[in-house]
């Protein structure tokens, strides 16, 4: 049961700005809301009535969810919007970490940070000042010289070196990126009545439509089709910060309209390979990853690469692998199982994808070198080999990703095997 604050109306109540400034809120937390909807929102409480709390809270609620998904989030909106007496503490409690032993320790629920962000969010353009109060002539200097240089830093920051305020802020860049990728042209053709070569089935079959007579030759040309993406990504110890982040990233990217990609699949492992596909397709980030993570019961743990890519190729490359799919594997590569086993499992992994990239944080370091047996047992089978610590590389890699020709530090670091 969703508890609601006692609603008061003030001596001069603005009910119709009051909503549409919810309905706003609502909006930039990721809800699909438009002018109809508002105005749905206001004749429903106007026929309905403002007495009862509960009316006022459903029949929100009716104009505004339309999916199951958006139900805590709109929920936590209308606890902290509408006269909360504890609103800005909420709001701030949900934004900022929590400090020991001056403010209790909880965790965020689902949607509570995407409403915090959403109300909190141009709050300084929404305040009117009374008639008369207008402020006459006070000037604010901002002093903006440093603005590009922390905003360039932050790109560059590694995500294990980043305050929460600063996890915060790479997730909201993140959730804004694209990974773009390059249609594959199919074998199979498509009438087209410009196209560059000549379709001589439907010619003659149109010629025997009409007794023999050619008249036309026609054309045809080469389907295009949308490869599907497979991440992989590894939970383990000590990748558990570089992989809350990617999943994060994951999330934008398979929830992304006209990105490319036929579908996108994602699998965690550790000791054990969990598949988290379903739960990426859930709008909110927060209770998609929330729900990964508790499915995904290896969170923090060893790492066992070789046993979970035997997994994966037993039980689902043919599932996921069919339509050339461009394969993501994001691990240290820092495993102590049989190298022999790793290798000829990433050797399966590499033939039965169109291209295979891995993505590993401990490139971050100027002096590395594949003396791990892992990393020398996966390396030769991965057609790139990039940095993924940072928002600058996985930038990079939106910029690579179509492109064949690209190794990363493949070609380098094999020079030294």
């Amino acid at each position: 049961m969703v508890e609601l604050p006692e609603l008061s109306l003030p001596d001069d109540p603005k009910l119709v700005q009051n909503i549409t400034h919810f309905a706003r809120a609502l909006r930039k937390a990721g809800l699909p809301i438009g002018p109809g909807r508002v105005v749905d929102a206001v004749e429903a409480v106007a026929a309905a009535g403002f007495t009862s709390r509960q009316d006022f809270y459903w029949a929100l609620h009716a104009c505004f969810v339309t999916r199951p998904e958006h139900r805590a989030v709109f929920a936590q909106i209308f606890r902290l919007y509408w006269r909360d007496p504890r609103f800005l503490e909420h709001m701030m409690a949900a934004m900022l970490p929590a400090v020991r032993g001056v403010q209790e320790e909880r965790a965020a629920k689902p949607g509570e940070k995407r409403a915090a962000e959403a109300l909190l969010d141009g709050a300084n353009d929404q305040i009117d000042l009374p008639e008369g109060q207008e402020d006459e002539g006070t000037e604010f200097e901002i002093d903006a010289t440093l603005t590009m240089s922390s905003e360039e830093r932050l790109r560059s920051l590694d995500f294990e070196q980043m305050s929460t305020e600063e996890v915060a802020r790479a997730k909201r860049i993140l959730s804004q990126m694209r990974l773009p990728v390059q249609p594959i042209q199919s074998r199979r053709l498509m009438a087209a009545p410009h196209g560059q070569r000549a379709d001589w089935r439907r010619t003659l079959r149109d010629a025997a439509r009409r007794g023999g007579d050619l008249q036309d030759i026609a054309r045809a040309k080469r389907r295009i089709r949308w490869p599907n993406l497979v991440v992989i990504c590894d939970i383990s110890g000590s990748m558990s910060q570089y992989s809350r982040i990617v999943l994060h990233f994951l999330h934008s990217v398979a929830n992304q309209k006209g990105a490319g990609w036929a579908k996108v699949h994602g699998f965690t492992f550790g000791t054990r390979l969990t598949n988290i596909t379903r739960h990426l397709a859930t709008r909110d980030v927060d209770a998609a990853l929330a729900a990964a993570g508790a499915e995904a019961q290896d969170w923090e743990g060893g790492t066992r690469i070789g046993q979970c890519l035997h997994e994966f190729n037993r039980d689902w490359s043919r599932r996921v692998m069919g339509q050339g799919a461009v394969v993501l594997l994001i691990t240290d590569g820092l495993d102590r199982d049989d190298p022999d086993q790793l290798a000829k499992e990433m050797q399966r992994l590499h033939l039965s994808s169109r291209r295979l990239i891995w993505l590993n944080p401990l490139l971050r370091w100027e002096g590395f070198a594949p003396k791990a047996q892992g990393i020398r047992a996966m390396l030769p089978h991965v057609d790139s080999f990039r940095a993924g610590h940072s928002i600058a590389s996985l930038e990079d890699l939106a910029q690579v990703i179509s492109r064949p020709e690209d190794q990363g530090e493949k070609a380098r670091l094999m020079a030294l095997l």
